[in-house]
């Protein structure tokens, strides 16, 4: 994706509103919106969005684990597995 195409004006988002919400759906790049010359929002469609989202949720989760690693707050998984099992047998 080369943004310097995907880079209008805010008047442009004025005049073409419709056409560019078309567009984004079709092509899911976002699109940047500039104001006095500098880049002020970004749009993009709902579909990129969401993944967006869930790439950011998943990207934290490896962060906290990575923490924890570092912080030495981990369990053999086969310690873990075990208390499980031995909770599951006292139900």
């Amino acid at each position: 994706m080369k943004l310097s195409s995907q880079i209008k004006p805010i008047s442009y988002l004025k005049a073409h509103a419709s056409e560019i919400v078309r567009t984004l759906g079709k092509q899911g790049e976002p699109l940047i919106i500039t104001q006095n010359g500098k880049a002020k929002v970004v749009l993009q469609d709902i579909d990129s969005f969401e993944k967006t989202q869930e790439t950011m949720a998943l990207l934290k989760i490896l962060a906290l684990g990575n923490r924890q690693i570092e912080a030495g707050q981990v369990e053999p998984a086969t310690d873990v597995i075990a208390r499980l099992r031995a909770r599951k047998r006292d139900l």
